[in-house]
């Protein structure tokens, strides 16, 4: 019988480096996606893992599961920690064009973007607001209830509710017909 995610957990603050490594296989891959989805590169989406595992572990006090699952808390997370990589990587590039050079060379991160991520999609969910962004990792790509990303997320069910139906309307409107997962509660009006 496969254990819970709580039960790992609470294993695991209790120094059960087995029980974190289950909780590690369990969730990588998926944290893995939702990296290259924001990050759309492939490095960066390794590095963006490791941080939020690290993350998980440094911040274990204050790590909230939901349903019992671990799941959630580390996909805020790793959309926090893909928006931070994102504004170091653009500091970083802005430096680099202040400084004279002979020949331009051509973006190497560019030609290494992973196979399949629509870099579209990834690029309007990092222009939205920082808890929009997150809203849609939950419940539009990851497909959590509104319910557990309201509560994950600290915010009223309606709030949530309103903010996601205008995230989707957005995102609509920049990319036309593309669809995003759908949650059954979500009429699109602000219940």
């Amino acid at each position: 019988m496969e254990e819970r995610d709580e039960t790992l957990w609470y294993c695991s603050l209790e120094g059960d480096g087995e029980a974190f490594g289950l909780l590690f296989n369990r969730h990588r891959e998926r944290v893995f996606r939702h990296a290259c989805r924001l990050t759309q590169s492939r490095e960066d989406a390794e590095d963006v893992v490791g941080s939020a595992f690290l993350e998980l572990w440094r911040r274990r006090t204050q790590v909230r599961l939901v349903s019992g699952s671990m799941l959630p808390w580390l996909l805020v997370t790793t959309t926090n920690l893909c928006r931070n990589s994102r504004r170091g990587t653009r500091r970083y590039r802005q430096m680099l064009e202040r400084l004279p050079r002979e020949g331009k060379a051509p973006d190497v991160a560019e030609a290494a973007l992973a196979a399949g991520v629509d870099t579209r999609l990834g690029t309007e969910i990092r222009a939205l607001k920082k808890t929009d962004a997150q809203l849609i990792a939950l419940v539009a790509l990851e497909g959590y209830s509104i319910n557990e990303a309201a509560e994950l997320l600290e915010l009223s069910q309606a709030s949530t509710r309103a903010r996601l139906h205008r995230a989707r309307a957005r995102l609509r409107q920049r990319l036309g017909d593309q669809v995003l997962r759908e949650d059954p509660d979500d009429q699109g009006d602000n219940k």
